[in-house]
C-alpha cells in the first residue's frame, strides 16, 4: 500500500513585526486586552510582499530540508484565502517562479483557516492514488490586507506569513489520516465581506475587509474541534495518549486550551506560536509545525494531530506519524 510522508518542511515569516504597544497608537486597545482574550503579543506584517513571495521562501527551505530537486515536485496545492490574481493560481506561479517545468497539477485550495489541512488531504490523496510521487503543500497568507483598521475585534489577531512541506510517496505510513469537512450555513459569522461577483464595488472602493462575531464562531469552532478529535482517533483506532504533540490552528490561545483539554493533553505537548505570529490563517499550522521540527520538539515517530476551524465554516484534521 502506498502511503505519503513528510520529508521535509519549511516557513517564512515577513521580518516587520508589529507589537501589541504599537497597535495601541492605531485602534482603541492595550495589550492587556489582547493578550487576555487571545495570546497574541506580535505579528509579521508582509508591507509589499505577497502570498507568492512568502510561500517562495518557505517553499525553498520545505525543498532543501527534503533533500529533493525542484523538478522532484509533480503536485503543488496551496491553502491561501490571499492570491495574488484571481486567476492563474498563486500555487501555478509558484510553479513558474521555481522553475518547474515537468507538467504537474499546480492549483489553489481556499477553506480559509483550514487551507492548509485541506491542502495537505488532497495532496495526500493525490500520492496514495498513484497520480503523485512528490508534493508540495504549502499555506501562505497575508491576512493584513484584510483589515480594517478600525475594527479592534480583528484587525489585532492576524498576522502574515507561509508554511510549506514535501510529502513523498513510501511505503511506512506518514499521513494516517485526514478529515476535512465544511457548513455553508455560518457564512455571515465570518466572511470578507465583497468578491469578484458580488459587492464588487467595494474591492474598488477599498471596503472590502474580514469580519468576524468573535464569540459566536469561538462556540462553534470549540464543540466542533471537540468532534474532529474524536473523529480522528476513531478512525485510527488510537487513544489520547497515543498522541504526541497537537499541532493546532494558531487562532486563539482559549480555541487551542480548549482543544488541549479535549484530548486530556497538557499545554507542554501543543506546539504554540500564536503569541509570536498571531493567526496566519491558512499558514499557522505549518508555521507551527516547521517551528517544532526545528527546534527538536517533533522527533522521528512522533504521532501528530493537526486541527483547524476556518470560514465557511470549514473545519479539518489530519493524524500522522512524522
Amino acid at each position: 500500500m502506498t502511503y505519503s510522508r513528510i520529508i521535509g518542511t519549511g516557513s517564512y515569516l515577513p521580518p516587520h513585526i508589529v507589537t501589541n504597544k504599537e497597535l495601541e497608537s492605531r485602534v482603541d486597545t492595550t495589550d492587556e486586552w489582547i493578550v487576555e482574550r487571545t495570546g497574541i503579543r506580535q505579528r509579521h506584517m508582509a508591507d509589499d510582499a505577497t502570498a507568492l513571495d512568502l510561500a517562495e521562501f518557505a517553499a525553498l527551505r520545505a525543498i532543501e530540508a527534503a533533500g529533493k530537486n525542484r523538478e522532484d515536485i509533480d503536485l503543488i496545492v496551496m491553502g491561501t484565502s490571499t492570491p495574488d490574481l484571481v486567476f492563474p493560481s498563486t500555487a501555478c506561479l509558484l510553479q513558474g517562479r521555481l522553475g518547474i517545468r515537468n507538467g504537474g497539477a499546480a492549483f489553489d485550495v481556499n477553506a480559509a483557516c483550514s487551507g492548509f489541512v485541506y491542502a495537505l488531504s488532497v495532496a495526500d490523496n493525490f500520492i496514495r492514488s498513484g497520480a503523485s510521487k512528490c508534493a508540495l503543500v504549502v499555506g501562505s497568507e497575508v491576512m493584513t490586507r484584510l483589515m480594517d483598521w478600525n475594527d479592534r475585534g480583528t484587525c489585532v489577531l492576524f498576522g502574515d506569513g507561509a508554511g510549506a512541506l514535501v510529502l513523498e510517496a513510501s511505503e511506512q505510513a506518514g499521513i494516517l489520516s485526514t478529515h476535512i469537512h465544511s457548513d455553508g450555513q455560518y457564512e455571515s459569522l465570518l466572511n470578507v465581506s465583497a468578491g469578484i461577483s458580488r459587492h464588487y464595488e467595494l474591492l474598488r472602493s477599498e471596503g472590502a475587509f474580514l469580519r468576524m462575531r468573535g464569540n459566536e464562531v469561538f462556540k462553534v469552532a470549540v464543540n466542533t474541534l471537540g468532534r474532529i478529535v474524536d473523529e480522528t482517533l476513531a478512525k485510527n483506532n488510537m487513544s489520547k495518549t497515543d498522541v504526541d504533540w497537537l499541532v493546532p490552528h494558531q487562532a486563539n490561545i482559549r480555541i487551542i486550551q480548549a482543544t488541549a483539554k479535549k484530548l486530556d493533553m497538557p499545554m507542554e505537548r501543543v506546539v504554540l506560536t500564536v503569541a509570536e505570529h498571531g493567526n496566519t490563517s491558512s499558514a499557522s499550522i505549518p508555521l507551527a509545525l516547521d517551528t517544532a521540527i526545528r527546534d527538536g520538539r517533533i522527533q522521528r515517530g512522533d504521532v501528530l494531530l493537526l486541527e483547524a476551524f476556518g470560514g465557511g465554516f470549514t473545519w479539518g484534521s489530519a493524524l500522522i506519524r512524522y
